[in-house]
């Protein structure tokens, strides 16, 4: 086990720092090997704090020299206890200059500064900073910063930090530096710094104030062709974030750098934005449609964060969801805006629903804001992002748009440059709505999925709709009990034409429109609807209005009925799922009672009509005839079989394949032929309805399903007809999917952003023998552990995305992913930590699968020297 248990750090616990630090000044003669990092902190004793030393955070650092207002610091006075630096006896207010050594090509936990393809890098959020000085390296400790940086200027001729540029000249023996100053107070997990021999794409953007931004994308120089998507990506950021928020870019220049070596998707440090060059790189041959949808995404995210995020941070990593909710909320509005709303609206809730409720049903199940962590970096998880987004959209529901905006408004005026709390951001909804929100704050702090347990009645003679809503919410680790949740539950009745029934409730004088939005607040609620002219079939949680379980009682025959009438696009998709899900799992129930399963005749009609359907949108046809994945179907099930719901969901996709061949082939015929360069939205839709058509036809076995697929790969036009085609051949063991795999291969070995995907699919593959050619693949010339990118592509596709063999009965996969962790934690303990969480649901499976994740678990935290990030995951997943 560990040498000692880590500490664990408790929201109750916060208190204001004692130092207060108002200036930074940072010079760094940048060396590979070793690199020379002097700090002069202007610092005053905050109010209330006398005689409290000062207290530096510090990690992998070799002191060098300690000096106050330009006099060595007294021995006697200053002691380093583990990562701590405490000095006592300073003045109230003084200058602490600081020099120390760091190995950035060393460093291969890619927090702090590092190296990345030659090329200097920095990643500070949560806690890098103290990688390379000695810092109250905490959010809420808020500094104006200069910097000055020296590198050879024949290998490193770009040097870039925050802010805007001062001024750079020559120095001596080939060296030159340049000087950089953020006028804008930031928390230390905002620095960046990025140096090296890397080519730029520049443009320019007006704000509507009249001001001229410098946009300028750095990339290594064979990448200079792929950033034209992420420029004009940039560009509908900005003017968009203008329009409908308001806020306007406040630096002369913005710019986006591109690594290879990056734990996460990418930075916003102020005006200096480090990516994961998977979210920037892009051409229409490299790069799919879903790859540029997320570049996008990504680009907005990072730049909305400008505002929430940067001139508004957070006070504590408990309120982490305060920036990162907040944001993926208006990036999540944002694409909405740029494609069709319902498509992303499903896209969002899906991620939530296969990632986000498991975090929530699991002993890593944690509050939106957090009450305690042992490693900050444990907690970006899709609790703080996903349900974080969520709880942010339920508020812009429950006020309007409108008054969502005034509230938006006021909290940035009023905290701007300030480090800030959840509980400040609902107060200024509450000040600019005047609506009180005390009760749904509750979401802030309890963790769990809630459930809404539903039921209607019709009673003809007196024309009433009875509706009774029950909230509940199951326990969780330290909160078995749960208060009731303020939830929006958007709702309407539709006749048997599928039109809304104008709304009335019991009390009201007369009806307003068809869609209601219900507030629920109480454990239970009956609301009664006046002149209901006939038994109604309702459509709840329209839009998902909140991140809960709905159960109702439909039947098949009201479900087919959602498919094609409701007027939500949302939950004539959610209508679909359901009915899915109803027959998988009895096909699930045949299979394990050893029943010879059949095609249910009522939903391959309901199928055939969506199929049809030449109205709807293709984005939304791919969408609604996209079966539930086997990781949704699991958590639908008390007893996770896995096996079972393999069996069931690829029965269903061959007989859909089968059945209805001509409508596939005649979906093949519409839109298999579009504008390979064309990125509009109605566009990608047509390729994804292609595709997905493509992978029904080859599911079926049948040889011609076979050939369409192969075509398909071997004429691709771009990416997206590339992946199609091979994703469609990976489950069928023929010589049509080695011959695609070996091609494309051959011609992308030397990108390995598109290896990636090339790992990938092997990796998800459900042929035998998918853990032997993952190891194989370990051995890959384009596999490198170091890598973080390569590591989910590989190792965590196979534990994530391939749970017929990751859960295989004998436990192997459960061994190698231990293997895998172990080997990758004294190297990235950020990525092998991410990696145990699929092994902390184990309390899901059968006797014989649970004893193997625990042995598995158990090796891993019995350990010696195993880092905070994965003894947090490994020991909690054993409670």
């Amino acid at each position: 086990m560990k040498d000692a248990a880590p500490r664990t750090i408790h929201l109750k616990d916060y208190t204001p720092p004692a130092w207060r630090v108002e200036r930074v000044r940072l010079d760094f003669e940048l060396d590979p090997a070793e690199t020379r990092v002097r700090s002069r902190l202007s610092i005053a004793r905050g109010q209330g704090a006398d005689g409290q030393p000062l207290m530096l955070y510090g990690q992998d650092l070799t002191l060098v020299s300690l000096a106050v207002d330009g006099r060595a610091l007294d021995a006697a006075s200053w002691r380093i206890e583990g990562d701590q630096l405490w000095i006592q006896g300073l003045p109230e207010r003084c200058e602490l200059a600081i020099e120390t050594l760091i190995h950035p090509e060393r460093n291969t936990a890619l927090e702090g500064l590092y190296v990345s393809g030659g090329n200097f890098c920095t990643q500070c959020e949560a806690e890098g900073f103290r990688r390379i000085t000695w810092f109250p390296d905490r959010p809420d400790v808020m500094a104006e910063y200069t910097v000055r940086m020296s590198a050879d200027k024949a290998v490193f001729p770009v040097l870039l930090s925050n802010g805007n540029l001062l001024e750079r000249g020559d120095l001596p023996d080939g060296r030159h530096y340049a000087l950089w100053h953020d006028p804008f107070p930031k928390p230390s997990y905002l620095f960046a710094l990025v140096a090296g021999d890397l080519a730029c794409q520049e443009d320019r953007f007006v704000t509507r104030s009249g001001r001229e931004v410098a946009l300028r994308i750095y990339v290594q120089r064979h990448n200079l062709d792929k950033c034209d998507h992420a420029m004009r990506s940039l560009k509908k950021s900005m003017a968009w974030d203008e329009q409908t928020f308001g806020r306007e870019y406040d630096l002369d220049v913005y710019m986006i750098v591109a690594v290879d070596d990056f734990n996460m998707g990418a930075m916003e440090n102020k005006g200096l934005n480090v990516f994961n060059s998977k979210y920037v790189l892009a051409r229409a041959d490299t790069a799919t449609d879903e790859d540029f949808v997320a570049i996008e995404s990504v680009i907005a995210h990072e730049y909305f964060h400008n505002w929430s995020g940067n001139r508004v941070t957070c006070r504590d990593w408990f309120q982490l969801s305060l920036k990162e909710g907040l944001t993926v909320f208006r990036d999540q509005e944002f694409t909405a805006d740029q494609s069709l709303r319902a498509v992303k609206r499903i896209d969002d809730v899906q991620r939530l629903r296969s990632l986000q409720f498991p975090e929530d049903a699991s002993p890593m199940a944690h509050p939106v804001r957090p009450q305690s962590y042992m490693e900050i970096n444990n907690f970006y998880t899709m609790t703080v992002y996903e349900k974080g987004a969520e709880v942010v959209r339920m508020i812009q529901t429950l006020l309007g748009r409108e008054g969502f905006r005034q509230g938006l408004d006021l909290y940035f005026e009023r905290h701007d440059g300030q480090a800030v709390t959840t509980d400040d951001f609902v107060c200024a909804m509450e000040d600019a709505s005047a609506r009180d929100l005390s009760q749904f704050r509750r979401w802030y702090d309890q963790a769990g999925t809630p459930v809404l347990d539903v039921a209607g009645a019709y009673d003809a003679e007196t024309r009433r709709y009875r509706l009774t809503v029950r909230q509940s919410c199951p326990p969780t680790p330290g909160q078995a009990e749960k208060l009731p949740l303020h939830i929006p539950l958007a709702m309407a009745l539709l006749d048997s034409e599928g039109r809304e029934i104008p709304l009335r409730l019991e009390g009201e004088r007369r009806a307003v429109g068809g869609e209601r939005v219900l507030e629920l607040t109480a454990p239970d609620h009956v609301f009664v609807f006046e002149d209901v002219p006939e038994a109604p079939v309702p459509s709840l949680l329209r839009n998902f209005s909140a991140p809960v379980k709905l159960r109702f009682d439909y039947s098949d025959a009201q479900l087919a009925f959602l498919m094609a009438h409701d007027g939500d696009d949302f939950n004539r998709w959610e209508a679909g799922q359901q009915y899915a899900v109803r027959i998988l799992l009895k096909l699930v129930a045949d299979l394990q009672a050893g029943r010879k399963p059949a095609l249910d005749a009522r939903f391959v009609e309901a199928v055939a009509r969506v199929l049809d359907d030449r109205e709807l949108d293709p984005a939304l046809v791919a969408e609604a005839l996209s079966l539930p994945g086997e990781s949704y179907l699991a958590e639908q099930m008390e007893v996770v079989d896995v096996d079972a719901i393999h069996q069931a969901r690829q029965f269903l996709r061959r007989g859909l394949g089968d059945r209805l061949g001509q409508g596939w082939r005649g979906i093949v015929d519409r839109h298999g032929d579009t504008d390979p360069l064309a990125l509009d939205a109605t566009t990608m839709g047509r390729r994804r309805l292609a595709n997905l058509a493509y992978a029904y036809l080859a599911a079926t076995g049948d040889g011609d399903g076979r050939a369409l697929a192969y075509a398909r790969f071997r004429h691709a036009r771009n990416m997206t007809e590339s992946m199609g085609g091979l994703r469609a051949l990976m489950d069928c063991p023929c010589e049509e999917r080695e011959a695609a795999l070996a091609a494309f291969e051959a011609r992308w070995k030397d990108e390995p952003l598109v290896l990636d995907k090339w790992f990938s699919l092997q990796a998800a593959t459900c042929l035998p023998g998918a853990l032997e050619q993952v190891k194989r693949l370990m051995d890959h010339p384009g596999f490198n552990l170091r890598n973080p990118n390569r590591v989910r592509a590989l190792i965590g596709a196979f534990a994530t995305a391939n749970p017929v063999h990751f859960h295989a009965a004998d436990g192997s996969g459960y061994q190698f992913l231990a293997d895998q962790v172990l080997a990758l934690d004294p190297l990235n303990p950020q990525v092998a930590a991410r990696l145990v969480k699929s092994l902390s649901r184990f309390k899901r499976y059968d006797p014989g699968r649970q004893k193997l994740m625990r042995q598995a678990l158990k090796r891993i935290v019995d350990t010696q020297g195993l880092s905070r990030d994965v003894y947090e995951i490994a020991s909690r997943s054993l409670e």
